[in-house]
């Protein structure tokens, strides 16, 4: 799924809640608690499943057996994200479940802070710098810990004592610069050896590349996702695939996927969705690429269920070569109201083609399949989970969006949960420039934003198109194709944002807006962003160096003409927009750029970009923006704890499904691990 994450930033499904307090029925909104803690660089919030209520039984029923399914692949992103995690995971499980040693000693809170840092990450390493994050509490302490825990219920594997647990994970815990980083993106190293992440094992990045230069046709038009659910390995010296399915690595999760994927098909809500759900299932039996493909040109081809799901191995931001994709899943319904929005954007998708400031040769003549809507979430998993997406639009094969079209949503009540947690937060006042700004993000900051999400997904994925014979993003772009991707998206959206366009079609009141957007854009981009990378770090992930590629190369382009100004007033800089025609046009510049740099693949153009504009940080304004930011005791990041379907069983028969709404991250966490885990710790 290409989409916006933290621009701006899963569910517990059963029917019991272990060693949980009661969950809280649905509120009203006045009552309702978005946050329920903070720790580190995180905050943990909430969000309601509004309308629920209103659905039929039989749509009930369909998104409680998608969102089992979703849940039961949960652990795969664990190992996907480091061989150790599980291994690691399931430890501190153990102790937290089990040590009965001093709870109250100031070193355990900061042990129980580290095991929600592991789940919220979904392993050791940063859910979004990448890097791996360091225990508070001592190897002495950590010793002392596991002597206290239950060896039985230590993931000992065979010949394992306490001992060689511990001396296995005393360096990979604790000794910074073993896999210290998941996802390597500097250049002209082997992103492979010097990557953590779990997609490979005993193979260089040389001939991982030689490896799909051998066996990918470029002529190709309709090609599979090389590599896409698969871990490279060498033996013996033969490279092979260890392909995700049934009867292969991840098994046992992906065999509980598949059953309750099958329920879901019993309770369809029609022939076309029936017919994806089987397709989904078929793959997943297979491993079969091409029936991959066939499913997702049926998944678009399915615009008229109320329910929908993702699910599956999707995006490849993990795989430093953009290969691999991590297992992720999210269930939900159409928010039929909010929907008349985006869908007066995707009605226009030909005319934004038409009139973008594209190369003639790079537009699309006949934009077809393009669908948008906003959706309620009511299950998140994997990848997805906890740190969600705010838009998603798939599916990511550039043959299909083009022959078929995509789809594009809008997570509509994440959105708002967030809005509402965030509305208190006292960033806009802190980094906006003038009064005329603050009055401006108040009343059109969330609509902008909102608006900002429709055309990235929407019209900004789904435009443009590669020139004849050139070879997928992440054969010709490598490493920089996840950045490229989210410029490329990102700008359209820029751009139209402030075009009479959208006042003309209804979506937007005025331009005003539209400089709400710029306002926000360039101020995240310059400045807020940077609280959430540490100092002297360079910017690793790929929607963050979007956004400072973008500005950056604004500013720098702008500068003549004064168009984005630093100004220090207080003692405090602030980057302020002073041309917004301009801004555009520049915006516009850019795009045509990054545009034919995809569509022809030139690598080397893209890779000028990215680490010229991308990924260095100002650190006199990284050490301003992390003072200023630590003043306002928030966290940079935010995830959410999910609400809980459940059955109202009559007998065998389900009845009814409601929807209630813990408040404990710990304790969802836990259940998770007792509920959803079937894989080995070793896989």
């Amino acid at each position: 799924m290409k989409r916006v994450k933290y621009i701006l930033s899963f569910i517990l499904v059963g029917l019991i809640v272990m060693n949980c307090s009661k969950p809280e029925p649905a509120v009203k909104e006045k009552d309702f608690k978005y946050v329920t803690e903070q720790f580190a660089d995180l905050k943990i919030q909430r969000y309601q499943i509004p309308g629920f209520e209103d659905l039929s039984l039989k749509q009930k029923e369909l998104l409680y057996y998608l969102s089992m399914a979703a849940q039961s692949g949960r652990e795969i992103i664990f190992d996907q994200n480091y061989k150790h995690n599980l291994y690691i995971k399931r430890t501190l499980e153990a102790i937290l479940k089990d040590y009965k040693g001093d709870r109250t000693d100031p070193e355990f809170a900061k042990f129980e802070e580290y095991t929600k840092r592991v789940w919220f990450s979904n392993g050791i390493h940063h859910h979004y710098s990448n890097r791996k994050f360091m225990p508070e509490f001592s190897y002495p302490y950590f010793e002392r810990l596991v002597r206290g825990t239950n060896d039985e219920l230590l993931p000992l594997q065979s010949g394992e004592d306490a001992s060689a647990l511990l001396k296995k994970l005393k360096p990979i815990l604790f000794d910074p610069n073993v896999d210290a980083i998941k996802t390597n993106q500097a250049p002209d190293i082997d992103l492979i050896k010097t990557s953590a992440i779990n997609y490979y094992e005993s193979v260089t990045q040389q001939e991982v590349e030689n490896y799909y230069k051998a066996i990918v046709d470029p002529q190709d038009s309709t090609p599979v996702s090389y590599g896409l659910n698969s871990k490279m390995i060498k033996t013996n010296g033969k490279i092979q695939e260890k392909v995700w399915k049934v009867g292969g690595m991840y098994s046992k999760a992906i065999e509980q996927v598949v059953y309750w994927l099958e329920k879901a098909v019993t309770v369809a809500e029609n022939d076309q969705q029936k017919k994806t759900l089987e397709l989904l299932i078929e793959y997943y039996k297979t491993g079969d690429l091409k029936k991959f493909d066939e499913y997702c040109i049926e998944w678009v081809k399915d615009t008229e269920s109320m329910i929908d799901i993702t699910n599956g191995f999707i995006e490849t931001y993990g795989d430093p070569l953009g290969y691999r994709a991590s297992y992720e899943s999210v269930v939900s319904f159409k928010d039929l109201e909010a929907t008349k929005r985006i869908k007066a954007i995707s009605d226009n998708a030909q005319w934004f083609e038409d009139n973008s400031p594209l190369m003639p040769q790079h537009k699309k003549k006949n934009v077809t399949g393009i669908s948008g809507k906003v959706i309620t979430v009511v299950s998140e998993s994997g990848d997805a989970s906890p740190s969600t997406p705010i838009g998603i639009n798939l599916p990511n094969a550039d043959w299909i969006r083009k022959d078929y079209g995509s789809k594009s949503v809008n997570l509509g009540n994440i959105v708002h949960a967030y809005n509402m947690a965030s509305a208190t937060s006292g960033v806009l006042e802190e980094f906006a420039y003038s009064d005329e700004q603050i009055k401006r993000g108040k009343e059109y900051g969330a609509l902008s934003d909102d608006l900002h999400t429709d055309m990235h997904e929407v019209i900004g994925h789904a435009s443009g198109q590669l020139n004849p014979g050139i070879g997928q993003p992440n054969e010709t772009l490598k490493n920089y194709s996840s950045t490229l991707e989210e410029a490329r998206a990102d700008l359209v959206a820029l751009y139209y944002i402030f075009d009479k366009k959208l006042v003309d079609i209804e979506v937007m009141p005025s331009l005003e807006a539209g400089k709400a957007q710029y306002d926000s854009y360039i101020r995240n981009a310059l400045l807020t962003q940077l609280a959430r990378i540490k100092p002297g770090d360079n910017i690793e992930e790929a929607h963050m160096r979007n956004r400072m590629l973008i500005a950056q190369w604004a500013y720098e382009k702008g500068m003549k003409d004064n168009v984005i100004e630093k100004k220090i007033k207080d003692g405090k800089t602030y980057f302020v927009v002073n041309d917004y025609e301009k801004l555009k046009t520049l915006f516009g510049d850019l795009l045509r750029e990054i545009q034919r740099i995809k569509s022809e693949g030139d690598f080397q153009s893209g890779k000028n970009l990215v680490e010229t504009y991308g990924v260095k940080v100002d650190p006199v304004i990284h050490k301003e923006v992390l003072e200023r930011y630590a003043k306002l005791k928030i966290a940079p990041y935010a995830g959410f704890i999910n609400p809980v379907l459940k059955p109202v069983m009559d007998g065998n028969t389900i009845k009814d499904i409601i929807v209630e709404y813990p408040d404990d991250f710990t304790n969802q966490m836990i259940y998770y691990s007792n509920k959803f885990s079937f894989l080995p710790t070793y896989n």
